[in-house]
């Protein structure tokens, strides 16, 4: 019974679709003429929209917008730590790199410096690190 039921609701609906599809390919004269009337008044009533002015600006970190003098508007005069303020980033950031150059050239010295050591601190004479069959026996010894 429920079968029936959706079936005859189903023909229902397409009787309705179809009906108002008739309905929306002409519609009369009058109801065309109030809707263009409605258009009209709603046109009339709608508000302007917003113009939206885009104006170049500069923008660093740590400083308020600094607006172009090539746009008109009034430089704004930067705060006394707002100048340096793109600064001090790279200042730290060259100083690092140095440090860190410093530091590794040291460790570079102090690595040949106890290779020095250990060479002349070894029983064996200098000449025989120069000696290509020393190098093959040690290699053969291990």
């Amino acid at each position: 019974m429920s079968h029936d039921l959706e079936s005859r609701e189903i023909r229902f609906a397409h009787r309705v679709r179809r009906a108002l599809d008739e309905a929306s390919d002409a519609p009369s004269p009058n109801i065309a003429a109030r809707l263009a009337a409605a258009r009209q008044q709603a046109l009339a009533r709608k508000k302007p929209e917003p113009v939206v002015v885009v104006q170049p600006a500069l923008v660093l970190a740590g400083v308020d917008a600094v607006q172009s003098p090539s746009a008109g508007g009034p430089r704004r005069a930067f705060e006394k730590l707002g100048r340096l303020g793109l600064l001090w980033p790279l200042a730290a950031l060259v100083i690092g790199l140095a440090g860190l150059a410093y530091w590794e050239h040291q460790q570079h010295i102090q690595d040949l410096a106890d290779i020095d050591a250990a060479v002349l601190s070894d029983e064996l004479p200098l000449s025989a690190y120069a000696d290509h069959g020393f190098n093959a026996y040690l290699k053969r010894a291990q």
